[in-house]
């Protein structure tokens, strides 16, 4: 069990208070029992984040909708699981859902980790995400400064030349100056 695993198992059983359904959940190793999970009422939102996490884990996309809905939650850790779950996934589906979510101006408070989880995934719709999302940050007083890093460290990840603009722009401000000049220096020189 990788640490993100062992820490995501850690939080959910203290969420549960450590019951036995928990442990059962977390020890099953049948995939239709955790998809069942996902879809039947009542269950605690602890046991359908357990059952999209290890399904995902496992390829399987019955878990991709409960993965993307916790991806937009309010809580940092659940959209980190759902982060981590996803790329490992492989579904098609992921990077346009993580780019819709990034770029949603009404939900920018929650765009750190699909703007991570695009980066990671180096999808085609990666780069036109975040520098639509970094553009709308770089306004004075804007509250979403980690966003907006977000987005500068991950262009320089990518290095790729259409972010030069964008990047250029963020020089001109403190926050993201020095890991903007960082992210220019990446991207190859146009010949």
């Amino acid at each position: 069990m990788d640490e993100e695993l062992r820490s995501l198992t850690e939080r959910l059983r203290a969420e549960s208070g450590a019951t036995e359904a928990f442990r059962h959940l977390a020890a099953t190793e049948d995939p239709d029992e955790l998809a069942t999970v996902l879809t039947q009422p009542g269950r605690p939102l602890w046991a359908r984040e357990l059952a999209a996490v290890r399904l995902g884990l496992t390829g399987d996309r019955r878990a991709f909708e409960p993965l993307i809905l916790l991806l937009n939650h309010r809580d940092p850790p659940r959209c980190a699981a759902a982060a981590y779950a996803l790329a490992r996934l492989g579904d098609p589906r992921t990077a346009r859902a993580a780019a819709a979510l990034a770029t949603n101006e009404l939900r920018v408070a929650y765009a750190l980790h699909p703007v991570r989880l695009l980066v990671e995934l180096r999808a085609p719709e990666a780069v036109p995400a975040l520098i639509t999302t970094l553009e709308r940050r770089l306004h004075p007083h804007d509250p979403y400064r980690r966003v907006a890093l977000a987005c500068v460290e991950g262009l320089g990840t990518l290095a790729d030349p259409r972010a030069r603009r964008v990047l250029t722009e963020s020089l001109a401000h403190p926050p993201l100056a020095e890991a903007a000049a960082r992210a220019l220096r990446r991207i190859p020189h146009q010949r």
